[in-house]
């Protein structure tokens, strides 16, 4: 593992309540058990479309580790994910950020509207390259974010895109609750098997 210091795991959910079978849930409690320290950002209680609250209640998290962390983050976690790194600086080893919404595009039926998204501060989304190594785990049908979109958000933010196949949001809702292959990203990136890519060019 690059450096001597074993990086704190932080955990980013998307909007969701806690989901026992969520794939998050199921790799903290593994990785916990395995001797791991983890940090879980909680659920909002209020204001839970707020771009501004979600990034805070990332904040609260962050500001309690001392030393190097790595990021898994899914769905909206990742846009919180991005949203915080353009304004703050932490000792960020990787970052897996796993199924990212498409908030360029309207989402399906039951998911904010882009005028909503755009009230709520979530558009535009930040295209800068991410200051740290990252993965972005796109799903070849996700009915949030198509490939295309997914593999342009990857490019901009300097993340390597890995597609992991037909599995839906990868969440229990499409039939996915853990997600062995998790553990295997974070491991690669904590070794520095990922590097940043390339920006891309201007």
């Amino acid at each position: 593992m690059t450096g001597t210091t074993v990086p704190t795991i932080v955990i980013v959910p998307g909007m969701r309540e806690h989901v026992e079978d969520h794939w998050q849930t199921v790799l903290a409690e593994r990785l916990g058990d395995g001797g791991r320290t983890v940090h879980v950002v909680p659920p909002l209680v209020r204001n839970r479309l707020s771009r501004d609250a979600h990034v805070a209640n990332l904040v609260e998290v962050m500001v309690r580790i001392s030393g190097p962390v790595t990021i898994v983050a899914h769905s909206a976690g990742v846009m919180t994910t991005v949203q915080w790194a353009q304004w703050h600086e932490a000792d960020v080893r990787g970052a897996l950020l796993a199924a990212p919404p498409d908030f360029g595009t309207p989402l399906p039926d039951g998911y904010p509207t882009p005028d909503e998204l755009a009230t709520h501060g979530w558009t535009p989304v930040p295209r800068k390259p991410l200051p740290f190594p990252s993965i972005v785990a796109a799903s070849s049908n996700d009915p949030l974010g198509s490939p295309g979109r997914v593999a342009e958000l990857a490019r901009e933010w300097g993340s390597r895109l890995v597609e992991v196949g037909p599995v839906g949001h990868l969440n229990p809702a499409s039939g996915h609750g853990p997600w062995p292959r998790a553990e295997e990203f974070v491991e690669a990136l904590e070794h520095g098997r990922y590097r940043r890519a390339p920006s891309p060019a201007s």
